[in-house]
């Protein structure tokens, strides 16, 4: 089985000492691949450092997270678009709105969001999306888009049916998180996890972020790991009563679909690899 974690904070200090050792774990347990996530402009700039380093293994995505939108600059803007050039950045993202914390004014979240919405139209990139506490003000911005932006994913999805369903008449895509191996706080996502069609359906760590309750011993630091991202894949396979095998084939080949991956971890518009007959077909 062949896994791509669609979200994993590489650049995170937690993995400064021991990114390669990391790794090399994650490919041992069958994560093959995997997306950096930029939440700053620096840390967009690493992300893709990071993926230029280990051309094989990683690719990343160029945003500002909306706890950053506030920092996000005309200048910033310009960078994000010079990163997005690179062979190695294949969305636009951690974009969004998250008023569960207010990190930035709400205002400068929305028009941060606008910004790299607009970024991604016109750049033709797909958009990585972060929202939490924000859906009744997310959806009309990213409806305004829609029709322009070639994909779109609301990751770490913990929100509730009705949200769910609003993204998915958008034909967004969902990334499911190790929110669904907690017993406490997963229980709606475990609840509406059947209701994602397996072709918009892709799976995620968020390491250092969210490490699966399920995993058992803990790792004494707490950290999470893009090696542990098969505890995500058994949660969402139970409460879909789906097949682990199968499962994990579908969010790989959606992840690559969505991403515009070739088979050796590089983005097919940028270089004209071919994506295959059993990519372009769906």
């Amino acid at each position: 089985m062949e896994l791509i974690d669609i979200g994993v904070n590489l650049g995170n200090r937690a993995f400064a000492d021991d990114l390669e050792t990391v790794l090399e774990r994650a490919a041992a347990a069958s994560v093959l691949a995997m997306v950096a996530t930029g939440t700053t402009v620096k840390e967009s700039r690493k992300a893709a450092e990071i993926a230029a380093r280990f051309p094989r293994q990683v690719v990343s995505t160029a945003g500002v997270h909306p706890h950053h939108a506030d920092s996000l600059t005309t200048e910033g803007l310009q960078e994000l678009r010079q990163l997005a050039a690179l062979p190695e950045v294949v969305a636009i993202g951690e974009t969004g709105l998250d008023f569960n914390r207010d990190f930035s004014p709400r205002p400068d979240q929305e028009k941060a969001f606008a910004a790299q919405l607009e970024l991604a139209v016109e750049l033709e990139m797909p958009v990585f999306i972060h929202q939490r506490d924000a859906h009744a003000r997310l959806l009309p911005i990213l409806r305004e888009y829609r029709d322009d932006l070639v994909d779109a994913v609301v990751h770490c999805f913990t929100d509730t049916r009705e949200a769910l369903h609003d993204y998915l008449d958008l034909d967004l895509y969902i990334g499911v998180t190790g929110w669904i191996c907690d017993e406490r706080r997963g229980e709606t996502l475990r609840g509406i996890v059947r209701d994602i069609p397996a072709n918009r359906l892709l799976i995620e760590s968020d390491a250092p972020y969210l490490l699966p309750r399920t995993l058992k011993p803990k790792p004494k630091n707490g950290r999470n790991e893009p090696a542990y991202l098969g505890y995500v894949l058994e949660g969402v396979a139970e409460h879909r009563g789906e097949d682990l095998e199968q499962l994990g084939a579908t969010t790989s080949a959606n992840a690559r679909r969505f991403f515009r991956l070739g088979r050796g971890l590089r983005i097919s518009d940028k270089e004209g690899v071919d994506l295959g007959p059993e990519l372009r077909s769906q």
